[in-house]
């Protein structure tokens, strides 16, 4: 059974940080991609950071600017995402994705979601 469950959400004033992490079990968690998305209310979901799977190749969204750093521990099936200077805007539900391609269609897997509020 696949799961991916997402904690370190939470309140954090403006300035302030947070770290989220996923924890992945039921398929084999250093073939996959791993991403995080946020999603606010009446917003599209967007991709926050993504790392490769051996964890060589890292890449972030336009908005990040260097504040948030995506991390991951094959050894013990987990992601993380460390956000520094956060800001009201990044206000979100926060998702774990895992994604491979197989031999025919992606495998593609999401966690439930962790908020994360930005507020003084």
């Amino acid at each position: 059974q696949v799961q991916l469950v997402e904690s370190g959400g939470g309140l954090v004033q403006p300035g302030g940080s947070l770290r989220l992490s996923c924890a992945a079990s039921g398929f084999t968690f250093s073939l996959y991609t791993m991403r995080w998305y946020r999603q606010a209310p009446g917003k599209e979901r967007e991709l926050v950071a993504r790392i490769s799977s051996t964890g060589l190749n890292r890449n972030y969204g336009d908005f990040v600017k260097g504040r948030f750093t995506i991390s991951r521990d094959n050894a013990k099936n987990t992601v993380d995402l460390q956000m520094n200077s956060l800001k009201p805007e990044d206000s979100a539900v926060y998702y774990c994705n895992a994604w491979t391609m197989g031999t025919r269609a992606p495998y593609d897997y999401w966690g439930q979601g962790t908020q994360v509020t930005v507020s003084s």
